[in-house]
């Protein structure tokens, strides 16, 4: 694990690999990602790691999306060459918004960006102000809603303090939100979701509107966190999506 900057942790650099990055999920941190390292071979994986928690925890999460992008853009520097965004829940949502920001200033863009567990932008958001609750009341409402808080988070009583700080900073980001209308992105995107979960196949759909490069959907079996649940064939098709990548840069060379 290379540490590039505090937003970022890296695996370290393999030959001829495609460079991953992967943003958390709310509440989520670097960790999950980095473990993908392991059977993701044809990748580098960079996890984002947001501030509140390890090893993070002194640091507020900015209040708003916005305030989040223009900050990872600061702190974090992005590879030259060919690269993929993939973002789970949250994650979705910020990795778009990021890739938004690189297109509306000119910068290189993800040659895929893949979006898992969140429905399209544009569509208003079901939940509430969960952001506002008592931590044990925003604990018991993520659980009933997407499951995915563990144990031993649930038994302790100083992580679930960390657990629901970082919860709460997340979903006020995501409950604050209001998706702008701007042109479709350049960029091919892939929607992977829960065959369980409570989004639905047409709420997925629905991300082809934001590119004008293509959009695929894909589910898998299980939940909200089905990429927790089963992650083979989620690691499958990345790798699909990366093996993609990697054969249109040696047909442009």
């Amino acid at each position: 694990m290379r540490h590039v900057s505090d937003w970022l942790l890296s695996g370290a650099p393999r030959a001829a690999a495609c460079d991953l990055y992967c943003f958390p999920h709310g509440g989520g941190t670097a960790a999950e990602y980095l473990r993908w390292s392991r059977d993701l071979r044809t990748a580098r994986v960079h996890a984002v790691q947001l501030p509140g928690r390890v090893p993070r925890l002194t640091e507020a999460m900015p209040a708003s999306m916005r305030e989040v992008v223009e900050a990872f853009l600061a702190e974090v520097p992005l590879v030259t060459g060919r690269f993929v965004f993939f973002g789970h829940s949250l994650g979705a949502l910020f990795a778009y918004e990021v890739t938004r920001a690189l297109a509306a200033a000119g910068r290189p863009l993800p040659a895929r960006l893949v979006v898992s567990g969140f429905r399209a932008p544009h569509l208003p958001y079901p939940g509430g102000q969960l952001h506002r609750l008592p931590d044990d009341e925003l604990l018991d409402a993520v659980a009933g809603l997407h499951g995915g808080l563990p144990e031993e988070v649930l038994a302790s009583a100083e992580l679930r303090e960390l657990a629901a700080g970082a919860l709460r900073a997340d979903y006020r980001v995501l409950e604050t939100y209001v998706w702008r209308p701007g042109d479709p992105l350049p960029v091919p995107l892939t929607v992977f979701g829960g065959e369980d979960d409570r989004i639905t196949t047409g709420e997925l759909e629905a991300w082809g509107e934001h590119t004008s490069a293509g959009a695929s959907v894909r589910r898998f079996p299980g939940g909200h966190f089905y990429l927790r649940e089963r992650p083979a064939p989620v690691q499958r098709a990345l790798a699909g999506v990366l093996a993609s990548v990697r054969a249109e840069r040696s047909a442009s060379c």
